[in-house]
């Protein structure tokens, strides 16, 4: 038993691993291992530690903010706000080589603004903009990848559900992270687009402008704009909200929710059958993050408490180079992590192990804040578990093998992590935007 007891976390995560190759969804991967481990170690006593973890984590009020950006973003769905804001993008960006594309990450952008919904992004790009990139001969992997980096970010533009969830679990103020997020997702966009245009301009073939009978006429550019409006509008009012202190995120979420009803009935593209649809999805979407979040708690409390987090830990101070090896410690650490486990989970598990760490070793919690979303975001593009890659295989169905979307996704992986490196080396580039909010 005490040889149990001192390779427990090791073997903890051996058998997730085991759970998620046989196909057992995360949520219940996580919450087997932890029953499982929980009741060898300490017996039927230990449910305690199980429920009370569960009831800790889905007691948090931030995580009410949750369930109500998922409904924001399925009633955005459901009024096509989507289609009509990347048909004014493409416009616009059409007489550009890669416009297409570029289009597609300020779209993508856009989305994340207005949601922070990940599947949102990538699922409607898919549908949307894959078809007008091929129809105008773009490279199928410059396409591919494009809608996935795009879609990815809600992720780190906010309002982002993962950092509200990595807020309510560290303690970091979340419209902190919401302000960091958006300097480092403006980075990020210009990375991707200076990639497509570098790859455009390198090959003519690789993504051409649209031919000019194709492009849109000035009157048609300007009448595109008016769906971009009242999106944009929203945009401002719900991060304006929370940025200037008016309301937290969860209040801001729940004006968002308003917003998108307005504009929905405003514009007569949603009606109550629409609404009641929107409800029902959300509310199975809220579901499925639960219980990531229950079984990710339940197995974080047995990890913790038989030894998981102070083995990290010492894993991390055997790192060579100091504060710096602990720093490529934990990146590593959820690089890897990424690449099998969904990103809320990643962060239940992750953030309440290496988020001390490096505090500890003297680095701003805000800042590695930011870092860890742009990290994560890596986690949604990594196979073999990949969720954008799986996101955008759903919408394309069989028209594109899962092979070529694992392949399109490599550049753009090179990419954030290249963004990762800046912001190490550069840090105020991560905290500027919520150091000026904060002073004002």
């Amino acid at each position: 038993m005490i040889l149990l007891f001192e390779y427990a976390p090791i073997a903890m995560f051996v058998l997730l691993m085991l759970l998620l190759f046989l196909g057992v969804p995360i949520a219940f991967a996580l919450s087997t291992v932890g029953v499982v481990f929980a009741l060898m170690m300490w017996g039927i006593d230990s449910t305690s530690l199980l429920t009370s973890a569960a009831w800790g984590v889905m007691n948090n009020f931030t995580l009410i903010a949750i369930p109500l950006f998922i409904l924001m973003s399925v009633l955005l769905e459901k009024s096509n706000i989507i289609t009509d804001l990347y048909d004014a993008v493409y416009k616009w960006s059409g007489a550009l080589r890669g416009g297409l594309a570029i289009a597609t990450i300020l779209v993508g952008a856009i989305i994340g603004a207005i949601s922070g919904v990940v599947a949102a992004g990538v699922i409607g790009l898919g549908l949307i903009a894959l078809p007008q990139m091929m129809k105008y001969k773009y490279n199928e992997s410059l396409s591919l990848g494009s809608i996935m980096a795009g879609g990815t970010l809600g992720q780190l533009i906010p309002p982002s559900l993962n950092m509200v969830v990595y807020g309510a679990i560290t303690g970091v103020s979340v419209s902190s992270l919401f302000a960091g997020g958006l300097g480092a997702g403006f980075i990020l966009i210009g990375l991707f687009i200076a990639y497509i245009l570098f790859r455009a301009y390198k090959n003519k073939d690789m993504a051409p402008s649209l031919l000019k009978e194709d492009r849109a006429t000035t009157r048609e550019k300007l009448l595109a704009m008016k769906s971009v409006i009242l999106p944009m509008v929203l945009i401002v009012i719900v991060l304006g909200s929370i940025f200037t202190g008016i309301a937290t995120p969860t209040e801001g979420a729940a004006v968002g929710v308003l917003g998108t009803l307005l504009i929905g009935l405003f514009t007569k593209r949603l009606n109550l059958e629409k609404i009641n649809l929107a409800l029902k999805e959300s509310t199975k979407m809220t579901g499925m993050v639960g219980w990531i979040l229950i079984g990710a708690a339940a197995f974080s409390a047995v990890f913790s408490g038989v030894g998981g987090n102070r083995f990290v830990s010492e894993m991390a101070q055997l790192a060579p180079g100091g504060k710096w090896g602990i720093l490529v410690f934990s990146l590593a650490f959820i690089i890897l992590l990424g690449m099998f486990l969904e990103t809320m989970a990643l962060i239940m598990l992750a953030a309440p192990i290496i988020s001390p760490i490096i505090a500890d070793a003297g680095f701003d919690p805000l800042w590695w804040g930011v870092v860890f979303m742009v990290v994560l975001q890596l986690a949604y593009l990594t196979p073999p578990f990949g969720f954008a890659i799986f996101y955008l295989k759903s919408a394309v169905g069989d028209k594109v093998s899962i092979e070529k979307i694992y392949r399109a996704t490599f550049p753009f992986i090179i990419i954030q992590l290249m963004a990762t490196i800046i912001f190490i080396l550069f840090p105020t580039l991560a905290t500027w935007l919520p150091t000026l909010l904060s002073s004002k």
